[in-house]
């Protein structure tokens, strides 16, 4: 008698989101089971991957994050571009880290100059990422909006404190928001819910439950989004069936094993092929915990990555 693989049938769907415009727009979402089950159901639409820019230079990166973007962290323009051109980045995730009124605190006219400049370089989806400071990102974002109407931009965080704001920004401008809750499963539901009264249309929904790297709190970030996948695709919760993006390159490399360098501790190895592992590793359970989106910084981690991806879905 022939061995038969028990099967889970799955009742729900990933809901499809296009994000960007034109020829090279991408479409996330559609799966039909958990992560890379392809005995069990679909992924019509396999995982992508977003480049991380900076608005300015960063300070505090280490040097094997930096190098392969040697010549361009001082011009977010020609950065993102060398990302498209160089490594082949599908996606480009520009971070408003100037604005952050803890640090140089730029003004939102000097945020949508940069942001313009980025999207009319560049014809790849952009996500704009704001500093999570709501008053901070309610000013920026609505400027940004406003001046890029037609661009299609993925704007984020968009959070219980401004989703009124920033929603009504998206519903008017035509721009996808990152729907961000704190690691839980009901406040991501709420947020989609309060999003979804506001008027804000599922197609221009993802959903950003927070995430972590290996060692810093990975294991509670891949339950949540566990559980989110088994009520969206097992109990037809249908507030949860949106795409999820996973913000990870600022989380890996801020960790002190990424930026350690071998004179520190010789036992910790290679510092430059540490950082590239983390985030490669860090990545790769994020997606296999659900993740559609993931938005990474170095070009090798990423090429591990795609690497796994087209390993596990292989025929």
């Amino acid at each position: 008698m022939a061995f038969e693989i028990p099967k889970t049938t799955y009742s729900g769907k990933i809901k499809e989101i296009k994000l960007g415009k034109g020829d090279k727009a991408v479409i996330v979402g559609g799966e039909s089971c958990y992560p890379f089950y392809l005995f069990e159901g679909d992924m019509p639409r396999l995982p992508r991957i977003a480049m991380e820019v900076y608005d300015s230079a960063p300070e505090e990166w280490p040097e094997a994050a930096l190098e392969p973007f040697a010549g361009v962290t001082d011009d977010p323009a020609a950065w993102a571009k060398k990302c498209i051109d160089d490594y082949g980045a599908e996606m480009i995730c520009l971070r408003l880290v100037s604005t952050d009124p803890n640090g140089l605190d730029r003004g939102a006219d000097e945020a949508t100059e940069v942001v313009k400049k980025v999207a009319d370089a560049i014809d790849v989806p952009l996500i704009v990422w704001g500093t999570a400071n709501h008053d901070k990102d309610v000013e920026v974002f609505r400027k940004i909006s406003e001046v890029c109407h037609g661009k299609n931009l993925i704007i984020g965080p968009v959070e219980e404190g401004d989703h009124k704001q920033l929603g009504a920004a998206a519903i008017g401008y035509q721009h996808t928001v990152v729907s961000s809750s704190p690691i839980d499963i009901n406040l991501a539901k709420q947020l989609n819910i309060l999003l979804g009264t506001l008027g804000v249309p599922d197609e221009l929904i993802v959903m950003d439950p927070t995430v972590s790297g290996i060692g810093y709190g990975i294991e509670y970030a891949y339950s949540v989004m566990e559980r989110m996948r088994m009520a969206a695709l097992t109990q037809q919760d249908d507030k949860l069936q949106f795409p999820i993006i996973c913000n990870i390159a600022s989380e890996v490399w801020k960790i002190k094993e990424a930026k350690a360098s071998d004179d520190n501790d010789s036992k910790m190895g290679d510092d430059k092929k540490r950082g590239i592992l983390f985030e490669a590793m860090s990545a790769m359970c994020l997606l296999l915990a659900g993740g559609d989106v993931l938005i990474m910084r170095h070009p090798e981690s990423i090429k591990l990555v795609n690497e796994m991806i087209a390993e596990l879905t292989a025929g």
